[in-house]
């Protein structure tokens, strides 16, 4: 067979389903191969970061890969802002970058670049395939190299897939886990015995619910907080599981809060460091006082090595909470008249539903909806792990494909949402159930907040210019229904609950704007 039909047999047998594509003439093969061989469904994104962002969704929410195909190193290049938040968010995803043809390489034609230089930039894994015959083993190790939670990029040239490749698939990848060291494991728990007052930070796979329920138990042993980063990757939260605090995202607040800890062990998580640096601030937000342990690194399974720690602490098992997060909900009441971002984020957490799937990517209009969501039912949130804005559409959509029984609610800047608007398209042409909720403040808000940060209180023509963006308006209702998603815009915190309870009611895809001040 030719090498592009053996990268797809391989891929399907190595456990990959779902391809999320926007290919040109190097990936044509590959396009031709996937509806010769059967098993991965293909996926359209009108723009590489809508792709990539999928695949970042879809990974989070399942822990195994997408595929995402991307058209040489100009595609890879569109893609590469949300694959740097997959890569911070230690998502597992395999690119696979069509590459010109070896012969015409040395021609140096128009969209020629040096990809493999540009795939390392967030990429844990790359190679570039070397001949047709190899392409089987090099597919089976971007998956293996993928489950370690990184970014796995092969580039094949064009000629290789067309090229026959005989008819052997691999299909077995090699994953294994380093050993844990049962040694640090005790060294840990030891030290959490003697500590006046812990913590632990966490991310990854520990977020999840069996990670939580583990550090449930901790907790009935050694009085600890729980904290994640300020942007973490993917965290089951509310209804019976123990609460996670976020780490504040300004550098003060930060600080004052890890403060009181003498001792701060990191679970899957890296030591927490400001945004960006300021004149006068520290980096770093643990001071050099602190103690700071991890648990384990990234070669590692957080789960065994958090599962080790609670036996040798003697830690007893899981008890749920006698209270459930649906009884505890009926507290949060929907509040009335206009919208404000304080009233909006308690309107969507007293109304979002169990086992929904919330994205947030609201930046500075949802500060406070996280804290309102400790007790609410269960359900998953996932943040912009890299700080690069324009994920929440795309990673809404590829966590739609992930869990299709499961409602999206997708909370989005409307500065942000413009990078990637073309993910609403996607969600329509699949049907999607994703909910988009427009804070629509026409502004950069976080731009105009770091100028006040920055001690400059008066905007001048240049600076509301590059803020602003009410001049004209966008039009998201018109926008959205152009994507073929049934929209509405909203003012007041009744018409909001309103309208999310149909949009959550009725299959599909819809889009709501709540219009803030």
């Amino acid at each position: 067979m030719k090498g592009a039909e053996l990268l797809v047999r391989t891929a399907t047998a190595c456990g990959i389903d779902v391809c999320f594509a926007n290919a040109g003439t190097t990936e044509i093969p590959i396009v031709i191969a996937l509806d010769v061989v059967p098993g991965i469904k293909a996926i359209l994104g009108l723009f590489e970061g809508v792709c990539t962002g999928a695949a970042d969704g879809y990974g989070r929410m399942l822990g195994r890969p997408a595929m995402a195909l991307l058209h040489l190193g100009p595609g890879f290049a569109n893609g590469i802002a949300n694959l740097h938040n997959a890569r911070r968010a230690q998502t597992p995803i395999v690119n696979v970058i069509g590459e010109h043809a070896t012969w015409h390489i040395p021609n140096d034609p128009p969209l020629a670049m040096d990809v493999d230089a540009l795939t390392r930039t967030v990429s844990g894994w790359v190679r570039r395939n070397g001949s047709p015959e190899t392409v089987s083993r090099d597919l089976a190790d971007a998956v293996g190299a993928s489950l370690f939670g990184q970014i796995a990029s092969l580039i094949v040239p064009h000629d290789h897939q067309l090229s026959e490749a005989g008819d052997k698939v691999i299909g077995e990848m090699y994953f294994a886990y380093d050993p844990v060291d049962l040694s640090l494991v005790e060294e840990t728990a030891n030290r959490l015995r003697t500590a006046k007052k812990p913590a632990l930070l966490v991310d990854g796979p520990a977020l999840r619910r069996p990670g939580l329920e583990t550090l449930a138990r901790i907790q009935q042993v050694i009085p600890c907080d729980l904290f994640a980063p300020t942007f973490f990757s993917c965290m089951d939260r509310g209804g019976n599981l123990p609460d996670v605090q976020r780490i504040p995202y300004f550098p003060e607040t930060a600080a004052s809060l890890m403060s009181g800890y003498d001792l701060v062990v990191n679970v899957g998580s890296h030591e927490p460091v400001t945004f960006f640096g300021y004149p006068g601030v520290r980096g770093q937000v643990l001071s050099d006082e602190q103690d700071k342990m991890y648990l384990c690194n990234r070669w590692q399974d957080d789960m065994e090595a958090l599962t080790r720690l609670a036996e040798a602490l003697g830690a007893p098992g899981y008890a749920m909470s006698p209270a459930g997060g649906q009884a505890i909900a009926q507290a949060l009441k929907v509040p009335d008249g206009g919208l404000t971002p304080e009233k909006a984020c308690l309107t969507i957490a007293a109304l979002q539903p169990e086992n929904s799937i919330v994205v947030e990517e609201g930046i500075t209009s949802t500060f406070s909806y996280f804290p309102l969501t400790a007790n609410v039912p269960e359900h998953t949130a996932m943040t912009i792990a890299g700080g690069s804005i324009g994920y929440g559409m795309p990673c809404a959509t590829g966590a739609a494909v992930a869990c299709p029984d499961r409602p999206v609610i997708n909370i989005q800047a409307d500065g942000s949402a413009l990078y990637t608007v073309q993910a609403l398209w996607t969600q329509a042409r699949e049907g999607l159930h994703v909910i988009t909720l427009i804070c629509s403040n026409r502004g950069y808000r976080i731009i105009d907040m770091e100028l006040e940060r920055a001690g400059i209180s008066e905007r001048g023509q240049n600076a509301r210019a590059l803020i602003d963006i009410d001049g004209p308006p966008i039009d998201w209702v018109r926008l959205a229904r152009g994507f073929g998603v049934p929209a509405a815009s909203v003012h007041t915190c009744e018409a909001l609950a309103k309208e999310l309870r149909s949009a959550l009611a009725e299959p599909g895809p819809h889009l709501i704007e709540m219009v803030l001040p």
